[in-house]
């Protein structure tokens, strides 16, 4: 190939590549998991120490699973609007305490309120790196097979819920 040709063919690459970035909204991470099964773990509950937490205790139900920290801005944010969905009872919510310290995340819990059936502890986010979490908060919607249906990474909110999770509470109420 003629070596004259090589920087106007990268060029033309990289500005085609940044003008279709463009369009794309850099809050959405696509996920490899999504369409696949939930990963495996077992953990400690945040709350219970002596119980456990595997994403196979709920086969059979469509449910959340939220990414969050005591040491988390974000989390704060969206802590209201899972609040919301909670009393709502449409889908259980579970929590991952992520690279936390555990009286921290169980000190604002008590604080602001728990939105959580339970959450599961996981201090060194050994089990959030399998889910290919980057941060918190992250939140996924789980199907009644097990199956990852939605991720969202950022805080959720209640227009986030309606269109990217509620779609997929439906089969919910049969599976509960």
């Amino acid at each position: 190939m003629n070596k004259k040709l090589l920087l106007p063919i990268a060029f033309f690459a990289l500005a085609t590549v940044l003008y279709f970035g463009l369009y794309r909204d850099p809050r959405e991470v696509p996920s490899p998991l999504i369409g696949k099964p939930a990963p495996a773990f077992t953990l400690a509950q945040l709350g219970n120490a002596s119980a456990t937490f595997s994403p196979v205790d709920l086969k059979g139900k469509v449910w959340l699973f939220n990414v969050w920290a005591s040491w988390c801005p974000n989390c704060k944010d969206e802590h209201p609007d899972l609040m919301a969905l909670q009393k709502s009872a449409v889908v259980p919510i579970i929590g991952l305490n992520y690279k936390d310290k555990r009286e921290l995340g169980l000190d604002v819990l008590r604080k602001t309120g728990n939105p959580y059936n339970l959450s599961a502890y996981d201090p060194d986010g050994k089990a959030a790196l399998d889910w290919g979490v980057y941060g918190a908060p992250e939140t996924f919607l789980i199907d009644k097979d097990g199956i990852i249906r939605a991720k969202h990474v950022g805080p959720v909110t209640q227009e986030i819920i309606a269109t990217k999770f509620a779609p997929h509470f439906t089969v919910s109420a049969a599976g509960r």
